[in-house]
């Protein structure tokens, strides 16, 4: 990645998935990367130890020197990293941020004049680099870094660009999306126990159909309708399991979840008016 460095604000898991990508790809020296917190020496040892990379409390590094500032802090700690950072960096300096809902805007807004921001959203797939990870550009970035951001998060799995308004939705497709199929596999498994079979064994024939299923999706031409469509005969036992899956809820529960999931997104978005002030 030509050489630049990066530093991540924040040391928590998120920030050591992407951490761990970013050296398991290859496409990053240990000696690009820094991490930092604000004082937790334990935890920056720790991914120090394990990933022979530069840990230095914030106090400690210099802005300077940092090409990418990636920002995986908790969200609730925005308002204070934006203070330092306004103070300590330029706006050619490039800022991705990692945090669930703080859009560009607020951040811009807040920062320096064209300050580049670049907003990403990994899935919690991304600690075994399976991510899908959502790239949402700000007004004053060019598509080269765009380009660049996406090629860095392939590194924890696949990566697509889109526009910020539609980030709630990936949310509620994407963010929240592991859950949905870990809620079924809860279900899998239990209907499995009832009828005899060792849980363990249930999982692992119920996660290796979802896995499989969902590769035909990635790597077959035809549709996920046409492909259900193909293996449904009329009267048979998968047209009975959609049948009842269809009763009891099957595609509106499906689709008033992900909404549901969006909607909430989209309500715990910062605003940004709410800190033009500081600005002040």
């Amino acid at each position: 990645m030509n050489n630049k460095r990066i530093a991540f604000l924040g040391a928590g898991n998120m920030a050591e998935a992407i951490i761990s990508g970013f050296i398991q790809s290859g496409k990053l020296s240990t000696e690009q990367i820094v991490v930092t917190n604000r004082n937790n020496q334990e935890r920056l040892n720790e991914l120090k130890d394990k990933y022979d990379i530069k840990a230095v409390t914030k106090d400690q590094l210099d802005y300077t020197t940092i090409d990418i500032f990636i920002l995986a802090m908790k969200p609730k700690d925005i308002d204070g990293v934006i203070e330092e950072l306004r103070q300590k960096i330029t706006a050619d300096q490039l800022l991705i941020s990692v945090l669930a809902g703080i859009s560009t805007t607020y951040m811009e807004e807040n920062l320096n004049d064209l300050q580049q921001v670049i907003r990403v959203m990994p899935n919690t797939s991304s600690m075994i680099q399976e991510s899908a990870t959502a790239v949402s550009p700000g007004k004053y970035v060019d598509m080269n870094q765009v380009l660049l951001v996406k090629e860095l998060m392939k590194c924890i799995g696949e990566a697509y660009i889109l526009d910020e308004d539609k980030m709630d939705i990936y949310t509620g497709i994407a963010g929240s999306g592991p859950a949905y199929f870990y809620n079924l596999m809860e279900h899998v498994e239990e209907v499995g126990h009832q009828a005899g079979l060792d849980r363990e064994l249930v999982r692992e024939i119920g996660a290796q159909t979802l896995y499989g299923a969902a590769k035909m999706i990635m790597e077959q031409e035809e549709t996920p309708k046409e492909l259900r469509e193909n293996i449904t005969s009329p009267n048979g036992t998968t047209a009975a399991g959609l049948d009842a899956l269809n009763e009891h809820g099957g595609g509106m529960a499906i689709i008033e979840a992900i909404k549901s999931a969006a909607s909430r997104s989209k309500a715990l978005s910062k605003k940004p008016e709410k800190k033009l002030a500081l600005q002040k």
